[in-house]
């Protein structure tokens, strides 16, 4: 098993300044905290990221900014999916050449392919492109749902490693597992629901690609790691103080409140880029009291 792309694993927010360009400094000091934290494997320019505000040239470069700071310290996990296959291809050899671990492929969003049209794009994207791979579903924001016989089918594909389910429902797990077993026994589940992640892992997932990972690290890796032990009521017990991040951090569009929240932290500017828009003012004591729950002090 592709043991460095499991465990806890945040979909990093992207810094920015207030006039909306990426903050470097500030993106630096975060990777470095992430570190000191023990975070497993860092997700760079997934949706927590703002990737669908980045452009080409800014996505690339934040990328291999990212790399350039971890220093090989720890994995990093591109975001390079796209809607048009040709994009995605490019942006997946970009992360190649600035040196990624992994590129994170979500479902192409809107233009809603059939079945066979997935298989295509994920298929011609591994086949061009050789980097290890993690499909990312997300039919809640993509309207595109990745059937597990369809990721039966993938996994057939070598560098296709494993995926990111982020429907929330751990029966998917379940229905993916003895149909990808004996395809290959290595491929790697990763949930990407934060609020049902201890039960996806206690069900035999290897990890999570995390939103509340972002603000609490060190916690949510502990939760994770006495999950892939089987030691379910410690898991449990530290999910339940989590529970509030993991409920509250979307009480708007991700990552409008993790945002926030890290700006409290003093991680960042309060900063997002148009369409998004600061988390409004009725939201920040409920969010304010997640995190004061999962132990954060600010």
């Amino acid at each position: 098993m592709n043991s460095q792309f499991t465990g806890s694993i945040p979909a990093l927010i992207t810094p920015m300044k207030m006039d909306g360009a990426i903050d470097y400094a500030s993106l630096e000091n975060l990777i470095n905290w992430h570190i000191e934290q023990q975070t497993d494997a860092l997700v760079i320019a997934g949706t927590s990221g703002e990737s669908a505000t980045l452009s080409m040239a800014e996505h690339s470069e934040l990328i291999a900014k990212a790399v350039e700071i971890t220093d090989k310290r720890i994995p990093i996990i591109a975001g390079t999916g796209a809607n048009s296959t040709t994009e995605a291809i490019e942006l997946t050899q970009h992360a190649k050449a600035s040196g990624a671990d992994a590129c994170l492929l979500v479902t192409p969003y809107y233009n809603k392919p059939v079945q066979q049209g997935l298989i295509e794009h994920f298929s011609l994207i591994a086949k061009t492109v050789d980097i290890p791979q993690i499909l990312y579903n997300v039919p809640g924001r993509t309207c595109c749902d990745i059937l597990p016989e369809t990721v039966a089918e993938l996994a057939k594909i070598d560098n296709i490693i494993g995926i990111k389910d982020a429907t929330g429902d751990v029966q998917r797990l379940r229905e993916m597992q003895p149909l990808i077993k004996d395809i290959d026994s290595n491929f790697i589940f990763l949930s990407g629901e934060d609020g049902t992640t201890c039960e996806f892992i206690l069900n035999g997932g290897h990890g999570g690609i995390t939103v509340t990972g972002n603000a609490a690290p060190k916690l949510n890796r502990q939760m994770y790691a006495y999950a892939r032990q089987g030691e379910a009521a410690k898991a449990q017990e530290i999910d339940q103080k989590l529970q509030g991040l993991h409920c509250e951090l979307f009480c708007q569009s991700n990552p409008i409140p993790v945002k926030w929240a890290l700006s409290q932290m003093g991680f960042c500017e309060n900063s997002y880029r148009l369409p998004l828009t600061p988390l409004q003012a009725e939201f920040h004591s409920q969010v304010k009291k997640a995190m004061q729950q999962a132990e954060i002090n600010i």
